[in-house]
C-alpha cells in the first residue's frame, strides 16, 4: 500500500542528534531535563496496549466461495458465503472476524454428514470478532461452512465501500470498492482476517448489466440473473492461495486502455469514462515493470491478468490487491498537456511499489504485522530501483534520500519513535505503523544492505526467499537467512541492530595526518533529536561505513563494519591536501558529525561540486539536523546553504528549500520572519535567473522540477520580479489568453494567493469548481492556505470539509492552511477542535487522522501548545493516532527549545549580512 502523503514536500523535514559532547553543549537544555519536561506533560511512554489475542486455529478455512450483491441506490449489500473449512480439533464454536456486518443465518455441514445449524451468533465489536455456536460438537475433518450476511457499503473509505463520481454528463452516482489493508475484508464478509490465514476465493458478483465488475481474477463466466433482467451475475476464476486483505471487488463505470506484457500478462488501467488516454503513461509503465520484476526476481507473475484502476474515493494512493490494484486517480491518471512532471515521476513510483507487491507480499505474505516493514520497506525501496530501470533520466537515487532517508531520520531521532519491528496486536494498533519508519526507514537499511551484499548476492537471496516461500507466510528472519546464504555475510546479526532497536547512530570522525596515511577515529552514539545521549546503556549498531576521498569522489576507498562503539582506521596514501568524506552516497543509516578540520577541507566541495550531488545534499542535511539538535549552531548551517550558489541538481535544491521552509516556519514565532524571507531570495535568485520562466531547448524532467521549486519559493518570499511575472501569467491563464503549462502552476498558484485578496481566492476557487481533472483540484487545494487574511484562511477551512472536496484531500487543504502562515496555524488548530466530531467520524481507525493532526500542529514552538495537544486528545481519544500525538508534542517542544537557543544569534547574523551582503 502506498501512503499519499498531502505533498511530495510537505509530510518533510523534522530534527536530530550525537557524539562527544563539545563544549558549547554545555549551554544546551540537557537531554535529562528534556526527558523530564516530556515526562510531565506525559510524553515520554506511549500508553498500555490494548488486550489482544489473534483467531484461534481449531477452525481455518481452505476455500471461499463468495457472493456479493451491492445495492449502489441503498449503500447496502448481500452476502453469501460457502466456506470450504477444516476442523483440527473438535469444537462447538467458529470464531471469526466480522464487524459491521448482519449474520442472517449460519450453518456447517461437515463432509459426508448432515448440516447443523448455529443457534447463536456472539458479536465482540470492540474485537471485531464474531463466534458462531453449534448445539453439538463440530468433529475433526473438512466440511463447508455457509453465512447469508448482510452489510452497509460504507463512506469511510474502508471495508466493501461507496465512492462518488460524476459521470461526463453531471450526474452524481456512485461505485463500490474495496480497501481491505489492514483489516477490513471482515467489513465486507466474515473471514478468518489474518494475513497467515491463506485460502483460495471463488468470487461472484450480482451487479446492474451496464456497470463494470472486476476482482483478483479473470472473468469466467456472466450471465442473467434469475430474478431481475437488469442484473447480470459475474464470476470470476480461482484465485491462487491468498490473504483476506488482498482479496478486491469494484463495480462501477470504467473505460479502459489494455496491452500485453512481454511476458504475455493481460495489463489493463482503467480510468473514469472518457478518461481512456490518461490511463496511457501508467499502462506503459506497467508493462515494463512486470517483466522487470519476473527478471530480478527470476519468478514469474502468477495471474493471468493485471489491472491497475483509478478510485474517486480512496484514502491511500494505492492497494496492492492481487491482480486488480486500486489507486487514488492522482496517482494513476496522466493527461499529456495538462499533467506536471512531478505528477508523472509519482505515478510512475507508486505503480512500481504496488507491482513490486504482487511478489513481496502477495506472493509471500508477512506471518503478521509485526512484519508490515518487510512488505513496505521493501516495496519503497525497489519502486525506486524499477524506476531508474524504466527512466534513468529521472536521477530517482538521489530523490530517495531527500524524500525517504532524511524523511525516515527526522522520525527516527524522536524519543517517541519505534523499531522497524514493533509488535502488533490490536486492529488500532496496525494503523499506527503504517509510517515512515515501515517505508521509508525500512526502505533505507533495505538500501543499506543491497550495497552492503552487492546487487548479485542480493538478487540470488530474493530467488531463494520467493521461491522457498512463495503461497506461504514468512518473518524477517527467513528473508536474513536467505540473504545470508547467498551472501556469506553475517546478515542477522547486522541487521537486527537496525530493525530491532528504534533510532540510529551519529558517526563522530576526526582526523590525523601521519605521514602519507590519515588516521581516522570513529566513534558511534545513538542520535537524539533532543540532544546529546547521555544514558548509561548507549544502543550500538553495527554499521556499515564506506570512506572516500577527493582522489576519486565517486569511489570507495575503504569498506568498513563499524561493529564497537569506537574504532581507528588507517587510509593509505592520502596526501595532506585530500579531504576525507563518510558515507558515499549516503548509503548508510546513519548521520556523521566531522571535526572542525575536516569539515573546513569538505566546504569547498559544495561551492565547486567536486562532491557528487547526493554527497552535498547528505551533507548539508547532517549539518542541518545537528543545529537543530544543539550540537552545532544553526549560524553555521545558513554559512553554509549560502556556499550553494552555484548548485545545479534538483534534488540538492528540494532538500535545501525544505530545511528553509522549516527554518522559516520557526522564525514565524518571531518579529523578525522577514528577515529569513530576505535570506530565502538571496540563496535562490541567482539560480531562478539562470532558469528563466521558460523551458530551453535540451531541458528534461528534472530542469521542469527545479523550475517550479524555484520560482515557488522565489514567489512565496515575496520576489519582487517573480511576483510581477507571476500575477502577469496568471492573469493570462484565467483569461485564457495563454494557459499556464502544467509545471508552472503550483508555482504561480501559490505566489499570486500568498500576496493576493480575496478576489484572487475567488477566482482559484472558480478554478477549482471548474477543473475536469482531478490533479488540477488538488494543486489547488494544496496551496489554498498561502492566502494571509484571517478571514480569507476561514473561508478555505470552511471549504475544506465542503462538498467540493473529496474527504481524502480535506486533510491536505487543513494541512496546507497549517504550514501557510503563523495564523493559519493557529486557525487551524482551533478549526480542527471545533470540527472534532465530523474529521474523527470521517477517518477514524485509518492513517488520515494521523496525518491530519501532524500536519496541523506540528509547526507550534511554545512549550504551553504540547500540554494544550496533549490535553486535547486526552478527552478526545484517537486511538489509531495515539504515536503520533506524541511525536507531535515532543516536537512542539523541541521547536520551543531550537527557537530559545538560536533566535537571537539566527537575528544577529541576518542584520549583519543586510549590513555587508555577501559578495558571491
Amino acid at each position: 500500500m502506498w501512503l499519499a502523503a498531502a505533498a511530495p514536500s510537505l509530510a518533510r523535514r523534522l530534527l536530530f542528534l550525537g557524539p562527544p559532547p563539545p563544549p558549547l553543549l554545555l549551554l544546551l537544555l540537557s537531554r535529562s531535563s528534556r526527558r523530564r519536561r516530556l515526562h510531565s506533560l506525559g510524553l515520554a511512554a506511549m500508553p498500555e496496549k490494548r488486550p489482544f489475542e489473534r483467531l484461534p486455529a481449531d477452525v481455518c478455512p481452505i476455500n471461499y466461495s463468495l457472493c456479493l450483491k451491492p445495492d449502489l441506490l441503498d449503500f447496502t449489500f448481500e452476502g453469501k458465503l460457502e466456506a470450504s473449512a477444516q476442523v483440527r480439533q473438535a469444537t462447538n464454536q467458529i470464531v471469526m472476524n466480522c464487524a459491521d456486518i448482519d449474520i442472517i443465518t449460519a450453518s456447517y455441514v461437515p463432509e459426508g454428514d448432515e448440516e447443523i445449524h448455529a443457534t447463536g451468533f456472539n458479536y465482540q465489536n470492540e474485537d471485531e470478532k464474531v463466534t458462531l455456536s453449534f448445539p453439538s460438537t463440530l468433529q475433526p475433518g473438512t466440511g463447508t461452512l455457509k453465512i447469508d450476511f448482510v452489510g452497509e457499503l460504507n463512506d469511510k473509505m474502508k471495508g466493501f465501500y461507496r465512492s462518488k463520481y460524476t459521470t461526463p454528463s453531471g450526474e452524481v452516482r456512485y461505485a463500490a470498492v474495496t480497501q481491505f489493508e489492514a483489516t477490513d475484508a471482515r467489513r465486507a464478509f466474515p473471514c478468518w482476517d489474518e494475513p497467515a490465514i491463506k485460502a483460495t476465493f471463488d468470487i461472484s458478483l450480482v451487479v446492474p448489466k451496464d456497470r463494470v465488475a472486476l476482482s483478483n481474477m479473470n472473468v469466467i463466466d456472466r450471465k442473467p440473473y434469475p430474478d431481475d433482467e437488469n442484473v447480470v451475475e459475474v464470476k470470476f476464476a480461482r484465485t491462487p492461495v491468498m490473504s483476506t486483505y488482498l482479496v478486491a471487488f469494484v463495480v462501477g463505470e470504467y473505460d479502459f486502455v489494455e496491452t500485453r506484457s512481454k511476458d504475455g500478462v493481460c495489463v489493463r488501467v482503467y480510468t473514469p469514462v472518457g478518461k481512456a488516454e490518461q490511463g496511457k503513461f501508467a499502462l506503459e509503465v506497467a508493462a515494463k515493470t512486470l517483466p522487470f520484476y519476473k527478471d530480478y526476481f527470476n519468478v514469474p507473475y502468477p495471474l493471468p491478468k493485471i489491472d491497475l484502476i483509478a478510485i474517486a474515493d480512496f484514502a491511500a494512493g494505492a492497494m496492492e490487491n492481487w491482480g486488480l490494484v486500486t489507486y487514488r486517480e492522482t496517482a494513476l491518471l496522466i493527461d499529456p498537456k495538462n499533467s506536471c512532471s512531478s505528477s508523472r515521476q509519482w505515478v510512475a513510483l507508486v505503480v512500481g511499489h504496488e507491482l513490486a507487491h504482487q511478489w513481496f507480499g502477495n506472493l509471500v505474505t508477512m506471518e503478521w504485522w509485526t512484519h508490515l516493514w518487510l512488505n513496505e520497506g521493501f516495496a519503497s525501496w525497489i519502486e525506486y530501483l524499477c524506476v531508474d530501470h524504466c527512466f534513468p533520466e529521472y536521477d530517482i537515487w538521489t530523490q530517495f534520500v531527500s524524500a525517504d532517508y532524511t524523511r525516515a531520520q527526522e522520525l527516527d531521532a524522536l524519543d517517541n519513535s519505534h523499531p522497524i519491528e514493533v509488535s502488533v496486536g490490536h486492529p488500532s494498533e496496525v494503523d499506527e505503523i503504517f509510517d515512515a519508519i515501515s517505508y521509508s526507514k525500512g526502505a533505507s537499511v533495505i538500501r543499506m544492505l543491497h550495497d552492503y551484499i552487492g546487487d548479485k548476492d542480493f538478487k540470488k537471496g530474493m530467488n531463494m526467499y520467493l521461491t522457498k516461500f512463495q503461497q506461504k507466510n514468512a518473518a524477517t528472519e527467513d528473508l536474513w537467512e536467505s540473504l545470508e546464504n547467498a551472501s556469506g555475510k553475517p546478515i542477522a546479526a547486522v541487521m537486527n541492530t537496525w530493525t530491532k532497536q528504534m533510532g540510529f547512530p551519529l558517526i563522530y570522525v576526526e582526523a590525523e595526518q601521519i605521514e602519507d596515511d590519515r588516521l581516522l577515529r570513529l566513534s558511534q552514539r545513538k542520535f537524539c533529536a533532543s540532544g546529546p545521549y547521555v544514558g548509561e546503556d548507549c544502543p550500538q549498531w553495527m554499521v556499515p561505513i564506506t570512506i572516500s576521498t577527493s582522489e576519486d569522489s565517486s569511489r570507495a576507498k575503504m569498506k568498513i563494519l563499524m561493529d564497537k562503539p569506537e574504532m581507528n582506521v588507517v587510509l593509505k596514501d592520502v596526501k595532506p591536501d585530500q579531504w576525507v568524506k563518510l558515507n558515499l552516497g549516503t548509503v548508510g543509516f546513519y548521520r556523521t558529525q566531522y571535526s572542525s578540520a575536516m569539515l573546513e577541507s569538505l566546504l569547498p566541495g559544495i561551492r565547486d561540486l567536486s562532491l557528487p550531488p547526493v554527497d552535498r545534499l547528505g551533507l548539508q542535511n547532517d549539518l542541518f539536523s545537528l543545529a537543530r539538535a544543539g550540537i552545532i549552531s544553526t549560524v553555521e548551517v545558513l554559512k553554509v546553504m549560502e556556499a550553494f550558489v552555484n548548485e545545479p541538481n534538483y534534488t540538492v535544491w528540494s532538500d535545501l528549500s525544505c530545511n528553509l521552509g522549516i527554518l522559516s516556519t520557526l522564525l514565524s514565532h518571531t518579529d523578525f520572519y522577514d528577515e529569513i524571507q530576505e535570506f530565502v531570495k538571496d540563496v535562490f535568485s541567482p539560480i531562478g535567473e539562470r532558469l528563466g520562466w521558460d523551458p530551453k531547448p535540451g531541458e528534461g524532467h528534472l530542469d521542469a522540477l527545479l523550475r517550479g521549486l524555484v520560482l515557488g519559493k522565489l514567489g512565496k518570499a515575496g520576489h519582487k520580479a517573480t511576483l510581477e511575472e507571476a500575477r502577469r501569467r496568471f492573469k493570462d491563464h484565467v483569461e485564457g489568453k495563454q494557459i499556464l503549462s502544467a509545471d508552472l502552476r503550483s508555482p504561480v498558484y501559490l505566489t499570486v494567493l500568498k500576496h493576493g485578496d480575496g478576489t484572487t481566492l475567488d477566482i482559484m476557487l472558480k478554478l477549482h469548481k471548474q477543473a475536469d481533472m482531478q490533479e488540477e483540484k488538488n494543486r489547488i487545494e494544496r496551496v489554498l492556505g498561502a492566502t494571509l487574511s484571517p478571514e480569507l484562511i476561514q473561508k478555505v477551512l470552511t471549504f475544506a470539509l465542503s462538498e467540493e472536496v473529496r474527504p481524502q484531500d480535506t486533510v491536505s487543504v487543513i494541512g496546507g492552511v497549517a504550514g501557510g502562515s503563523k495564523h493559519g496555524r493557529k486557525a487551524a488548530w482551533k478549526f480542527i477542535k471545533d470540527n472534532w466530531e465530523e474529521l474523527y467520524n470521517r477517518y477514524q481507525g485509518g492513517f488520515l487522522i494521523s496525518r491530519l493532526i501532524k500536519l496541523s500542529v506540528e509547526g507550534f514552538a511554545v512549550d504551553k501548545m504540547a500540554g494544550e495537544v496533549k490535553a486535547f486528545f486526552e478527552s478526545h481519544p484517537a486511538p489509531s493516532a495515539e504515536r503520533t500525538i506524541q511525536q507531535c508534542c515532543e516536537n512542539i517542544l523541541l521547536n520551543a527549545a531550537w527557537l530559545k537557543r538560536d533566535a537571537e544569534s539566527i537575528h544577529q547574523y541576518l542584520l549583519q549580512r543586510k549590513a555587508s551582503p555577501p559578495t558571491a
